[in-house]
């Protein structure tokens, strides 16, 4: 019951967290490198999963003095979650955001601190920025996500959360059990999940320079789809080198999806509500992992591993078409332009 509650109170913290880094980062990054900022904050952010998986396959097995070697991981996590605190003390506010709200001094004095930081870097002033409209200013209220155009926005999002979550957890949380429902031990399967987890950060650090050449929408279609082939692959092979080969590249494909719909769901709304409706929209991707996984549970207890990639190529074959179908471009646009078509 006690882990349980203290998972119940991190579940809370890091999912107000990743909403907010999806408005502050959107907020703060020029749009001819939105993409790309994105994909290299997941690469920093996704070098933790094959952290934390080497570090199960390292101590999970063990009792380092005399203490279970999964309360080493989780402790870990709790070290490095100080430093992440103390960081974050020291970021600026997002001037966009100071600016909806009426304070324009606070945004003036952020964006010159900025401005002199870049032209410093690039060892020349920068250029004359162009003009872009404010938007509606003030606090937005939660009925602003349900006005046109925001409204077809927001419910094509929470189709796609819901089914994205089959995809991107339903295969990563599930990995182990998905190797040992393949024939491979619990030991192995834990080092298959170590190296197949290395791809998570390797992804987006292979897209920050060509992030910005595509169209978000693209992106989330295109890694959907890789994920979806293989998958299928997956659930045929019996080798290693075939588990392992398809098993990096659905994560692969998995972590493309998650930098490209991150940026992209940051996009689709005006300053005043981008939090609110991205927190809104992306708490429908927890509510489904928690059925999902009661739903994965079944399929592997009844059909096997097979059984559950059919589940979640059908979940990816969704997304595909709810983004492609329903999504508007956003590349290299500004962001009240989007949000105020």
């Amino acid at each position: 019951l006690g882990i349980i509650g203290m998972r119940f109170l991190v579940g809370i913290g890091l999912g107000i967290e990743l909403v907010t880094i999806d408005a502050y980062l959107s907020e703060l990054v020029p749009k001819h490198m939105r993409s790309s900022a994105f994909a290299f904050a997941f690469f920093v952010q996704f070098l933790s999963v094959p952290a934390v998986a080497l570090m199960s396959w390292w101590l999970v097995p063990q009792d380092p003095f005399g203490i279970a070697g999964w309360r080493w991981v989780v402790l870990a996590s709790a070290v490095f979650a100080l430093f992440i605190w103390w960081l974050r003390s020291r970021l600026p506010e997002s001037p966009r955001w100071l600016a909806q709200h009426g304070r324009f001094a606070e945004a003036e004095r952020i964006m010159d601190g900025i401005e002199a930081r870049c032209a410093k870097d690039h060892g020349k002033p920068l250029d004359t920025p162009q003009p872009e409209a404010l938007g509606v200013q003030g606090a937005g209220r939660f009925a602003d996500i349900w006005q046109p155009p925001y409204r077809r926005r927001a419910l094509m999002l929470i189709v796609f959360h819901v089914f994205q979550a089959i995809g991107f957890f339903g295969f990563g949380n599930w990995l182990p059990a998905l190797l040992s429902g393949q024939g491979v031990s619990v030991t192995h399967s834990l080092m298959y999940a170590f190296i197949i987890t290395l791809a998570y950060p390797l992804g987006p650090l292979l897209f920050v320079k060509f992030a910005n050449r595509f169209e978000n929408k693209w992106q989330i279609v295109g890694s959907a789809l890789g994920a979806m082939t293989f998958g299928t692959l997956f659930a045929w092979q019996s080798t290693a080198l075939g588990l392992i080969v398809c098993g990096v590249m659905i994560t692969f494909c998995n972590a493309w999806l998650s930098f490209s719909y991150h940026s992209y769901q940051s996009e689709l709304f005006p300053t005043n509500i981008r939090a609110r409706a991205v927190g809104f929209c992306y708490s429908f991707s927890r509510l489904s992992t928690v059925f999902s996984s009661l739903l994965i549970g079944f399929f592997l207890d009844r059909f096997g591993t097979p059984g559950v990639l059919a589940f979640i190529v059908s979940s990816m074959l969704i997304v595909m078409f709810t983004i492609g179908r329903f999504g508007p471009r956003t590349r290299n646009l500004a962001l009240e332009n989007i949000a105020h078509p």
